[in-house]
């Protein structure tokens, strides 16, 4: 039996990542949380790297919660294997290819003004991590290379 420690960022700016952490904590499972922006100090302590999917795009690529794609690089650089746990049923034929083609999904972000000069806090919700970054996809059909996913799209629109 091997002896881990779940480590949850955050979540910004829903704080998605204190409720996963507080539910890992009531099933009993070691749990750290650290800043968003702390993943590249502490991905060099990470076995490997787990996260979900909103959605799987038919190039096996991802959309989730926001801070999703800088992990999947920093994962990269490091050598780190990313592995995203999703269901076949947010398989969709959705074809992004870069971030700025996911403003409908990002159109409930936050914006607000932080101060009297009108600065303001830019807060999307979701970013896409490109199929490259993936290692694998643990799924209810099985586990799966993000390039697989276009097949499996086939048979569940045929």
């Amino acid at each position: 039996l091997k002896n881990f420690t779940v480590i949850v960022t955050e979540g910004r700016p829903t704080m998605s990542g204190l409720k996963c952490a507080k539910t890992l904590r009531q099933a009993g499972i070691p749990v750290r949380i650290i800043q968003d922006s702390a993943v590249g100090f502490f991905m060099e302590q990470v076995d490997m790297v787990i996260t979900g999917a909103e959605g799987v795009v038919e190039n096996g690529g991802v959309v989730n919660k926001i801070g999703t794609y800088q992990m999947a690089l920093i994962a990269k650089a490091c050598k780190t294997p990313f592995y995203v746990a999703t269901e076949s049923y947010k398989f969709t034929r959705m074809f992004p290819i870069n971030q700025s083609e996911l403003k409908d999904l990002n159109k409930n972000r936050t914006t607000s003004p932080t101060d009297e000069n009108g600065i303001v806090v830019d807060s999307p919700v979701v970013d896409f991590t490109p199929p490259q970054y993936i290692t694998l996809l643990f799924t209810d059909l099985g586990v799966l290379t993000p390039s697989a996913v276009s097949d499996e799209l086939i048979k569940l629109y045929l």
